[in-house]
């Protein structure tokens, strides 16, 4: 069994608010035991500056292997500069290989859009990676939902040609689910007969049409997932915070 946390759509800005939400979460997250690995599945920074890389940086410090990818308000060579030290505008891929578990990033982000497409690039660099894992369970994470959530804002802003990422899922049975972050809000449906899993927003939840006509649900604390992965089986478990 692998327990991999998520968090997602930080959105460091500068204001003490979502820092000391982002810092909440990772305190939750080190209060646990057992994490094989931390997925932040994007939207990093608020405008993508390099201030807010800066500061992500020093409030997100972990000896957890973490795996971090871009979403639609980060910019990729403010990101690369930060962690690498050189900018860079491909794609930013990463992947993590345990003993039984794979875990795939993708770079889901277009430049200067807020929807996503997964690009012949990443798309092949996953399949690389997949075979040369081996037999292995894999967890494949980008940002944007693949399929509607019912959430109508972010549904006209998720990924795009969804087909091109269920074909490599078709592809490859092992792979147990899909995580997601974008939408502000915690859910779970299927696509290509898999899991899907949302996680929730730490900055800031959005509600849901039913819920009221307030764009964001203030009464909301910031929140994780912890995915359990097990036997080629994929369970995911949400938290919110009420106290950060």
């Amino acid at each position: 069994m692998r327990v991999v946390a998520q968090i997602s759509d930080l959105h460091f800005n500068g204001t003490d608010e979502h820092r000391n939400r982002s810092a909440a979460v990772f305190d939750y997250v080190h209060s646990t035991t057992g994490i094989a690995a931390l997925l932040v599945t994007g939207d990093l920074a608020d405008e993508g500056l390099p201030a807010e890389y800066a500061e992500a940086a020093a409030t997100l410090v972990t000896d957890i292997p973490t795996l971090t990818l871009l979403g639609n308000h980060d910019d990729r060579g403010a990101f690369t500069a930060q962690r690498d030290g050189v900018a860079t505008t491909g794609p930013v891929n990463s992947s993590l290989l345990l003993d039984d578990l794979l875990v795939l990033a993708l770079d889901s982000s277009i430049p200067g859009r807020s929807d996503g497409y997964l690009s012949d690039e990443t798309l092949g660099w996953a399949r690389e990676q997949i075979v040369a894992a081996g037999d292995v369970d894999v967890l494949v994470s980008w940002h944007h939902p693949p399929a509607d959530i019912g959430l109508p804002h972010m549904d006209a802003r998720r990924l795009n040609d969804p087909d091109r990422a269920a074909a490599l899922l078709q592809e490859h049975p092992n792979i147990v689910g899909v995580a997601t972050g974008h939408a502000h809000t915690p859910a779970a449906t299927v696509f290509a007969e898999r899991p899907l899993v949302v996680a929730p927003g730490v900055a800031s939840t959005l509600n849901l049409p039913f819920e009221g006509s307030d764009w964001v649900n203030s009464t909301q604390g910031p929140g994780l997932a912890f995915h359990v992965i097990d036997d080629h089986r994929l369970t995911t478990h949400f938290r919110v915070l009420s106290h950060w």
